[in-house]
């Protein structure tokens, strides 16, 4: 395995496809706040490096996700960190619009508390 490339040969099979997935974790590059977490395939990390655009693999379509292309919410790449183990992606981004497609700036809007209790703690991009 190389030093700079993850190891899909550790990721989890796609449901619809069975190919290793690997999880993908976007945070703004500006503020360091976790943006949310997807899946990214060989093709999609490929795509990513080459164009400096985050492209994700959705799990439920079974196909490459270019974050941004339906809904213009796209994320600028601004750093790729690989973990100790190279089996999960951190994208630093500059982010368009929501990250989350219930139009939240985070996927990470709500907050559980101890007893279960949950709260949406942010309003939604108009």
């Amino acid at each position: 395995m190389s030093s700079h490339v993850p190891n899909f040969d550790a990721g989890v099979p796609c449901p619809k496809t069975g190919q290793p997935l690997l999880p993908a974790i976007a945070q703004d590059a500006t503020t360091g706040r976790v943006l949310m977490l997807a899946w990214m395939n060989r093709e999609a990390w490929d795509e990513t490096i080459s164009g400096n655009r985050a492209v994700y693999f959705s799990r439920s379509r079974g196909k490459l996700w270019r974050k941004g292309d339906t809904s213009g919410h796209a994320q600028v790449v601004r750093e790729i960190r690989v973990d100790c183990d190279a089996d999960t992606i951190l994208l630093s981004v500059e982010q368009t619009g929501a990250a989350c497609h219930e139009n939240y700036e985070s996927c990470f809007f709500r907050r559980v508390d101890p007893d279960g209790t949950t709260h949406i703690t942010e309003e939604r991009i108009a």
